[in-house]
């Protein structure tokens, strides 16, 4: 079954989308959609637009310092746990399909085949500027460290860690 997922927006540089699910949704109840435990995430399904079976979430990666979800791992084909192919996928790419308890990736299978993955014994190095670069390209995200929305934006250094910098001091931003 096809999941309606909202157009990617390139702009965006928040969180995961959401697809609401169950109109009667008490907020007041506990966690929801929008505040969830991490570890009820791993091992959820994650579909394509076209509702293909991409794999499960293997993992949630934390950057500690700015308090955001950098990426989820996806653990895409093998069998039975043998053989998978482990990608890191930005965060902001995913919808959470909250009616149908699921993730979806605006990728096709193929393009995510094609996708620079890594296995479990060798993980890349995701404080590597140039690389999470190149990953939030292939998926067609901003990356995390810049958001425009909250007017500020992470600096990475040469050393891989993160300063807090005002947005203003990016450059090429008009502010009316």
């Amino acid at each position: 079954m096809a999941t309606s997922i909202p157009p990617t927006q390139t702009t965006r540089a928040r969180g995961a989308n959401i697809i609401p699910g169950d109109d009667d949704f008490d907020a007041s109840a506990g966690p929801g959609p929008e505040v969830m435990d991490a570890a009820t995430l791993i091992g959820d399904k994650v579909v394509n637009a076209q509702g293909e079976g991409l794999g499960e979430i293997e993992a949630i990666m934390l950057d500690v310092r700015s308090g955001r979800i950098a990426y989820a791992v996806l653990s895409f084909g093998g069998f039975l746990g043998l053989g998978s192919k482990l990608f890191a996928i930005p965060w902001s790419a995913f919808t959470l399909d909250a009616r149908e308890k699921r993730f979806v990736l605006n990728v096709s299978k193929e393009k995510l085949e094609n996708a620079e993955g890594f296995d479990k014994d060798h993980w890349p190095s995701m404080a590597d500027t140039a690389w999470a670069v190149k990953v939030h390209e292939y998926y067609e995200v901003v990356p995390y460290w810049e958001d425009p929305l909250r007017g500020t934006a992470d600096a990475r250094t040469t050393a891989g860690s993160y300063r807090e910098r005002p947005i203003e001091s990016l450059g090429g931003l008009d502010r009316e």
